[in-house]
């Protein structure tokens, strides 16, 4: 039998994707050690339990490790209509000549023109302001377009770099704090432009890294601009019929070189999270090494770049679960999550991670 044939004996739904979860195990906070959180080895059949900085253990010189390295905006606004009624924006996208495209939630949208006042940081007395220009990326898209606007005319980024809270996940009950400001983000965060963590990266600091580089294994990086889609769940049973949301994303010159060089060596390029699988399988893909990409990937998919993943703990029935199924295996995978629940592994964004290699049938 054929690889192609072992990939496409089952045909998985929805349900496949699911499973219970405490919601006690859902983490509000993060570890007091970025690299002090757990990690599931699930390299072997069965799995074993590891702290995150035992993770260089387990690679080996010339192995490349692809970081993303996306800033999370601060892109949550609060602000009111001139009726008075209460506004919150979620930027997602910044557009250019101060426009950005933004979720809105409010309980009666305004009229397109209408202007609304935005809340400005504490002990700031910077006016700041949004006018609705219309829906993004049509008439029919999903977000809005607004031009923002302060006293200063500075630019989308600075403004809510000021004025902005982190967009935390919507599992996370808490107001953002100072921890968040500093802990929502990688140690290696570059290019502003997501509004969602890559999760997996949060676990690495400057001292797990520096053994990395000791040990002779590579870094290298790519840029996906994580949405809010991410935490959107699957909602139709047959997953064919499901429609991926859009990220931006980039892999530079110097990457690709760097995958170029690990393979001519013989090393692995390992993944940290599903943003930097989903980018360097697109680039593989389609041959495009920057724009937009709505990959979706399941169980089945043909993996080009990707030998080993480090990825936290996910959603049920989210596009990610199905992304690790088609990496590790379906079956191992939710063997590994019963193992984690069991143990009381801490899940989601500020959870705990685990490490996985792509399964001889992907």
């Amino acid at each position: 039998m054929t690889t192609s044939s072992l990939n496409t004996t089952r045909v998985f739904t929805l349900s496949d994707f699911d499973f219970d979860l405490p919601p006690a195990l859902i983490a509000q906070h993060p570890a007091p050690e970025r690299s002090g959180s757990r990690l599931l080895d699930g390299t072997h059949a069965t799995a074993v339990d590891r702290i995150f900085r035992d993770l260089p253990t387990l690679l080996q010189a010339g192995d490349l490790v692809v970081f993303n390295d996306t800033r999370v905006m601060n892109a949550r606004l609060f602000g009111e209509k001139p009726t008075g009624g209460k506004l919150e924006l979620l930027i997602e996208r910044v557009l250019g000549g101060n426009q950005v495209a933004a979720h809105m939630r409010v309980s009666k949208k305004p009229e397109i023109g209408t202007t609304v006042s935005l809340i400005s940081a504490p002990g700031s007395n910077d006016h700041l302001s949004a006018t609705l220009l219309g829906r993004w990326p049509d008439e029919q898209g999903p977000l809005f377009r607004f031009v923002l606007s302060n006293d200063a005319g500075d630019d989308p980024y600075t403004l809510m770099a000021r004025h902005g809270h982190v967009p935390l996940p919507p599992y996370i009950t808490h107001s953002d704090s100072a921890e968040d400001v500093q802990r929502y983000q990688t140690v290696f965060a570059k290019h502003p432009g997501a509004v969602a963590a890559p999760t997996a990266a949060l676990h690495f600091d400057e001292t797990l890294l520096a053994r990395m580089d000791a040990m002779g294994v590579q870094r290298a990086h790519v840029t996906l601009h994580v949405g809010a889609g991410t935490f959107q769940p699957v909602k139709t049973e047959n997953l064919a019929e499901h429609q991926m949301h859009s990220e931006w994303y980039d892999v530079p010159a110097a990457t690709q070189q760097a995958i170029a060089d690990c393979r001519a060596r013989g090393g692995r390029v390992v993944a940290v999270g599903t943003t930097s699988v989903r980018t360097l399988e697109s680039w593989a893909r389609t041959g495009q090494t920057t724009g937009d990409t709505r990959i979706f990937i399941t169980p089945g998919f043909d993996f080009k770049v990707v030998d080993a993943l480090v990825t936290n703990f996910h959603l049920p029935k989210s596009s990610l679960m199905m992304l690790v199924s088609a990496f590790a295996g379906h079956a191992h995978i939710m063997a590994l999550y019963q193992h984690a629940i069991t143990r009381a592994y801490r899940f989601f964004s500020y959870g705990d991670a685990m490490l996985l290699v792509r399964s001889p049938a992907t």
